[in-house]
């Protein structure tokens, strides 16, 4: 099964101002790419403040949401989850399922980055700077990438599509 992670960053390499900003910054062009790869990957994984900025399933794709508190999402056609990333992937193997999308926020890609279990990045670049603000990344990590493909999105944002290649030991 193919995991991909897709996030949207400034230009300066933030994901948004905090933990409650809205994606409403990204754009059109990067609103599409989003639609596009979760609705061909079936599953979206995310955070429950990420979810909070959304609310609601979104059509034509299963929503599993990471949370402490399950009571606190009511959303209809939404799951909540606690499991450790490497056993929410094994499982949802055994569903049959054939990729998912890391869909944020900052501790859900550390979650599943450090567990080694991303296969590839969908990297939106927006031409927006925030100065400050929440990392792609805030924790540890010992990764290499392949680039497999830049693609200009609009008139200003570019899609940097990256394969996590294995560290030699």
């Amino acid at each position: 099964m193919k995991t991909i992670l897709i996030a949207a960053l400034t230009a300066d390499g933030f994901i948004g101002r905090d933990a409650s900003h809205l994606a409403d910054w990204t754009g059109s062009a990067d609103k599409k790419l989003f639609t596009r790869v979760t609705k061909e990957l079936g599953i979206m994984v995310m955070g429950a403040r990420t979810f909070a900025t959304i609310g609601r399933a979104l059509p034509g794709r299963r929503t599993i949401v990471y949370t402490k508190h399950p009571d606190t999402i009511t959303a209809e056609g939404v799951e909540t989850t606690s499991e450790p990333p490497a056993t929410l992937l094994a499982r949802l193997t055994d569903e049959g399922a054939h990729g998912v999308a890391i869909c944020g926020g900052a501790q859900i890609y550390n979650l599943f980055m450090q567990a080694g279990l991303i296969d590839e990045l969908y990297l939106t670049i927006v031409p927006v700077l925030f100065g400050r603000g929440v990392p792609l990344f805030s924790a540890e990590l010992e990764s290499s990438l392949e680039l497999l493909a830049t693609e200009r999105l609009d008139e200003a944002a570019i899609l940097l599509h990256y394969r996590v290649r294995p560290m030699l030991q």
